[in-house]
């Protein structure tokens, strides 16, 4: 039986908000001595492995269960800690397991799952847990939640919320050290990834796409290969930043590495393309004439505080997952902390502009209004749209400060998701990670709908704009859309990072008639 919805919510919050330098959150459960662990009998499906898995085939491994949702930041966080895990006890009998239990709609679909463990590169096999009963079994309370089980199949530790990398480790050790006592340990198991049968286009998940009217250039953030490329409209390829190499490491393009780059931002005057490095929690400045990378803000570390004040260069980040530029004022959507951050380009410091860093939709100053892992900025210079992912929901951030922040669109709920066009607060998104500003009309990347909404900030209605809400590619008369994640204008051209598909489309937005921009590498 799946939890209540006021459950739900107020786990999730619990989850979300687990972050250690706080220490409001993130909790051990008091586990009884020696609880045998249930079996997986409640997944509806399996996917990175090609056959189902019992707690009885886990007998003789270390176990860890991730339970997580995709469209969780907070999860996010999780994965570089279990691939650090993977990669150390790779050939000991050590097994990391996920158990996807989703929060919206779309996310249980295992189509969409698949997706999400593709663009994650995640290695281990994963239980699709729709129903919540292996959630229930394991009497989880929050996304994400770490269960460590022994080789003799009993459950030994439970931990809630981000930062467990050095606990779980010190765990492994200290059970395959036991086992080993007891000659209770099996040979190290295996299994068929999903990655094995995926094909890399050209793009690989490209999350965001920025288009320069002036300069008739894109600059598109080739997510899943850690780079970002320019492009004229047509998609001629003129340069690419970064190797594709995961790191982070500054230099020449082509040395310059980056890790799931997502926003994209430009200086006034075409020269200086800002750049959010999501997975390294920094943000990049690329010197397109110098062709040269160097680190703005940053330091590669996942920031914990709310409250920055700071040298950009000596400040940790959290997630970055959009940008906006006002003049020398440089925003962030920072999705880990839900707050909005600003980089002052003048004097190179970093400190908070509006969020209190719970998150909440809350409409009041911008020190004590919340947010809900803000994911995508637009700006007409005095006010900044923010697609707020996990509330489904458009905000209205007032960059004077005198305003309330204002739940613009959307239900301002954690769980007030759907598909619904209507009135401002009446119409319903899933997930939006999007947004871009067009006079009146504000486009909205409805990402979990596989929609392009329009909000006409002049009337306040919402309007299904593009897409047939179905996860496909569609025609050019009736383009289909796959989790589209950015969006950016010039001109009477509306660009779309549809991130899935693995494409950018061109919409002409009078007459909506779609077009790929078939990317070709420059010529030698």
């Amino acid at each position: 039986m799946r939890p209540s919805r006021i459950a739900i919510t107020s786990l999730f919050i619990l989850g979300a908000l687990a972050m250690p330098a706080r220490n409001t959150a993130s909790a051990r459960a008091d586990q009884p001595a020696r609880v045998r662990a249930p079996d997986f009998t409640g997944a509806t499906g399996w996917l990175n492995t090609d056959k189902k898995i019992s707690i009885k085939d886990l007998r003789g491994q270390v176990v860890i269960l991730d339970f997580w949702t995709y469209c969780c930041i907070n999860c996010m966080h999780i994965f570089p800690d279990l691939a650090f895990l993977e990669e150390k006890y790779k050939d000991q009998p050590v097994v990391i397991l996920g158990v996807h239990s989703g929060k919206f709609d779309q996310e249980k679909d295992e189509k969409n799952i698949r997706q999400a463990i593709l663009r994650h590169n995640i290695a281990h096999p994963v239980a699709v847990d729709n129903d919540f009963e292996v959630w229930n079994a394991f009497a989880v309370n929050a996304w994400p939640t770490l269960v460590v089980i022994d080789p003799e199949g009993y459950v030994v530790d439970q931990i809630s919320g981000e930062g467990h990398r050095a606990d779980l480790d010190r765990e492994i050790a200290k059970l395959l050290e036991e086992g080993r006592k007891k000659n209770t340990l099996a040979k190290p198991l295996h299994f068929k990834r999903e990655r094995e049968s995926f094909k890399s286009e050209m793009l690989e998940f490209p999350g965001k796409v920025l288009a320069d009217a002036a300069g008739h250039r894109l600059f598109i953030s080739d997510t899943n290969h850690h780079r970002v490329l320019v492009t004229d409209f047509d998609g001629n390829i003129q340069a690419t930043i970064g190797s594709g190499r995961i790191g982070l490491k500054d230099g020449h393009f082509a040395a310059a590495e980056f890790h799931q780059p997502q926003g994209l931002a430009l200086s006034t005057d075409g020269k200086t393309l800002f750049i959010a490095d999501t997975e390294n929690h920094a943000v990049r400045a690329a010197d397109l004439a110098a062709k040269t990378v160097r680190t703005l803000a940053g330091t590669g570390k996942q920031s914990h505080e709310y409250e920055p004040d700071g040298p950009a260069d000596k400040t940790d980040l959290s997630s970055p997952w959009d940008l906006a530029l006002v003049g020398d004022k440089l925003f962030v959507a920072m999705a880990g902390t839900h707050q909005i951050w600003l980089i002052d380009l003048k004097t190179n410091r970093v400190t908070r502009f509006a969020g209190s860093g719970r998150e909440a939709a809350i409409d009041e100053g911008n020190e004590s209004a919340a947010f809900a892992q803000p994911s995508g900025l637009a700006t007409d210079g005095k006010s900044l749209w923010v697609a707020d992912a996990e509330d489904s929901s458009i905000r209205k951030v007032d960059l004077s400060g005198k305003d309330r922040v204002q739940t613009y669109a959307g239900s301002g709920d954690l769980f007030g998701f759907g598909r619904k066009d209507g009135l401002r607060t009446d119409a319903r998104f899933q997930h939006p990670l999007g947004v871009a500003l067009s006079g009146d009309h504000l486009f909205v990347a409805d990402t979990f709908n596989h929609l392009i909404r329009d909000v006409n900030l002049k009337d306040g209605k919402v309007t299904t704009w593009l897409g047939t809400g179905k996860p496909e590619t569609g025609t050019p008369d009736k383009p289909g859309l796959y989790e589209p994640g950015g969006l950016s204008i010039a001109g009477d051209t509306l660009f779309i990072a549809d991130t899935n598909n693995h494409r950018i489309l061109a919409v002409d937005t009078k007459t909506k008639q779609a077009r790929e921009v078939k990317l070709r590498p420059p010529a030698h």
